[in-house]
């Protein structure tokens, strides 16, 4: 794999201030890293600061990082406000997300492969990379197959209660009087229910 960001080899009380500046977004990057010589000189005079285009690049990947993280937190709460999680839905929000994940994961891979030499992923590694990401797709799969049927069948059974329920009341609809025989039928005939 290609070697460490200068920001991942950062101290950690740069690399946080760093990335709590890059996600407050209240700085442009020239602001930053004036920001940073004024803060850390020591770092500064040692040449140990990133450069603009590695806190760009960094800010990059830190912003999909924040999008999919507030994204995954807007679509869970959502889900839990409109969702009676009797169908699973927080579960297959869950899956979506990780299939974005592994797709993502994937992609980053393509891009690591196909940029210069230096950052060339050994053909073995890539090799292993692709059999783990397989294998985790293939259990996804089946997870989402089972959670599907899991939804069939919690719609089928919600669908039988309602009949019954839609049932009943027809039934009871003899000692209301005022409904002949013939409109009962047809109400169970447009409803289904035999």
């Amino acid at each position: 794999m290609g070697r460490k960001s200068t920001i991942s080899r950062l101290p950690s009380e740069i690399k946080s201030y760093i990335e709590a500046m890059l996600a407050t977004g209240g700085q442009t990057l020239d602001e930053l890293i004036a920001d940073l010589r004024e803060r850390f000189p020591a770092e500064a005079h040692a040449g140990d600061l990133p450069s603009r285009s590695a806190i760009s690049r960094y800010g990059q990947k830190l912003e999909r990082r924040l999008s999919a993280i507030r994204a995954s937190t807007e679509a869970a709460k959502l889900i839990q406000a409109q969702a009676g999680d009797d169908k699973d839905a927080r579960s297959e929000a869950l899956t979506a997300l990780i299939q974005t994940e592994l797709f993502e994961a994937i992609l980053a891979l393509q891009e690591a492969d196909d940029s210069d030499d230096d950052n060339k992923i050994d053909p073995s590694e890539r090799v292993g990379m692709l059999s783990t990401a397989a294998k985790n797709i293939a259990t996804l799969t089946r997870s989402s197959v089972n959670l599907k049927q899991f939804q069939a069948k919690v719609e089928e059974e919600a669908r039988q209660r309602l009949l019954q329920e839609q049932r009943a009341k027809l039934d009871a609809m003899d000692s209301k009087g005022g409904v002949t025989a013939e409109t009962k039928m047809a109400i169970r005939e447009a409803l289904g229910i035999l």
